[in-house]
């Protein structure tokens, strides 16, 4: 029976050192919606702010985000540089969350160019501890690596998710990398819901046809309007909740 592959295993083909002073970290704050922070560009900054010194004395942490259950997805390896004080530290362009810069200490953290293969495709089972979100370092084992430009969630379940129409477009443009999204996508027929997150507007459609959801929102992802009228002259911009199919019309 082979033994099971582990995170630092995978890591030390790409170079990690195994003796090095290090952490892994796994964000998962009720706050503040880890994927959305991570399709904005703003986790890398989250992740510098810390209420308690918890970096000091390290070379690198290896950094994941919650994947559902007690599964985490590797966002990166970074060096430690230093630690300033927290206000001392820049948020993103367009990032709201001036709080963060309350936060005592501000750790200037490197990302680590030699495991981008690896990033967001490794997935390890983190263990019943997830309140812990940092910890030493342990060989925890690595249970998917998924496909290159699988960056959106793990699906999960019809009634609980959500996806930007850029998310979409994501999906369409690397069907190969997301074939469990087509295939569950495909795979229902079901009442969907478009939001305009600018006006707040909303738009109910159904898919009805045999490639389920995936086949009526590939117009949406084409060009955003799926030949619609009122989508195209409102400029909505998409949220896309599927639920059970209740009516075979579009209305706005």
């Amino acid at each position: 029976m082979s033994e099971e592959l582990g995170i630092i295993d995978l890591l030390r083909v790409f170079g990690f050192d195994p003796n090095c002073r290090s952490k892994i970290v796994r964000h998962q704050d009720k706050r503040y919606e880890s994927h959305e922070m991570l399709r904005r560009g703003w986790l890398d900054a989250y992740q510098c702010f810390q209420s308690k010194p918890v970096f000091d004395k390290l070379d690198y942490i290896i950094s994941f985000i919650g994947a559902g259950g007690t599964q985490a997805r590797l966002v990166g390896v970074y060096k430690v540089l230093g630690r300033r004080v927290g206000n001392a530290g820049t948020l993103p362009a367009g990032c709201p969350y001036h709080e963060w810069q309350s936060n005592p200490y501000y750790y200037e953290l490197e990302r680590q160019i030699a495991f981008e293969a690896l990033t967001y495709r490794v997935v390890i089972e983190w263990g019943r501890a997830t309140q812990a979100w940092h910890q030493h370092t342990r060989n925890k084992t690595v249970t998917q690596i998924l496909p290159k430009g699988h960056l959106l969630r793990l699906f999960k379940d019809y009634l609980d998710f959500t996806l930007t129409h850029e998310e979409l477009r994501y999906l369409f443009e690397h069907q190969e990398a997301n074939r469990e999204w087509r295939a569950r996508l495909s795979a229902v027929a079901g009442v969907y819901l478009i939001l305009a997150s600018t006006n707040g507007r909303q738009y109910v459609g159904s898919a009805t046809g045999t490639e389920g959801l995936w086949g009526r929102w590939a117009g949406y992802a084409a060009d955003g309007h799926g030949g619609n009228l009122l989508l195209r002259l409102s400029e909505f911009i998409y949220v896309f909740v599927a639920s059970n199919p209740t009516k075979d019309d579009d209305s706005c």
